[in-house]
């Protein structure tokens, strides 16, 4: 919520970057911005709240970010109980872990101190099993 256009730079690679600090624990973050990622950032880019805040992206509450969560869910015909906790579990499980993302860097995206706390994220799921498997059967031919 508080990151500025400040906060993106270019990193080693040449690409957008995201440098902050953690709110919980203070730790720095580094994180290469995604496509989908910068299309919002320019999306708000010119949105009246964040000229006004000086902020990439609107401020709301928990709260409020979760009942939008609900009515997207209830919109898609979704019917688990979205929440921001869900949306970070399948961020570490779904878009990066069985995208063949290292633990240790998913780790480092979620901001864990230790690999043990982002095991709980890290379900293994059976196609990531199946490709990782099929890679080996290669690479031992």
């Amino acid at each position: 919520m508080n990151l500025t256009q400040d906060n993106i730079s270019s990193g080693i690679d040449g690409n957008n970057w995201v440098f902050t600090h953690r709110q919980k624990t203070q730790t720095k973050v580094k994180i290469s911005l995604l496509p989908k990622a910068q299309n919002l950032i320019n999306k708000y880019k010119l949105h009246p709240m964040t000229m006004d805040t000086g902020t990439l992206f609107t401020k709301i509450t928990n709260e409020k970010l979760n009942t939008y969560l609900k009515e997207v869910a209830y919109r898609c015909g979704i019917k688990k109980n979205l929440t921001f906790h869900m949306a970070r579990h399948t961020f570490a499980t779904t878009i990066t872990l069985s995208n063949g993302v290292l633990i240790e860097t998913v780790s480092k995206l979620l901001g864990h101190t230790k690999i043990t706390t982002t095991q709980i994220y890290a379900r293994v799921l059976e196609r990531k099993v199946s490709s990782d498997m099929m890679m080996l059967k290669e690479k031992l031919k």
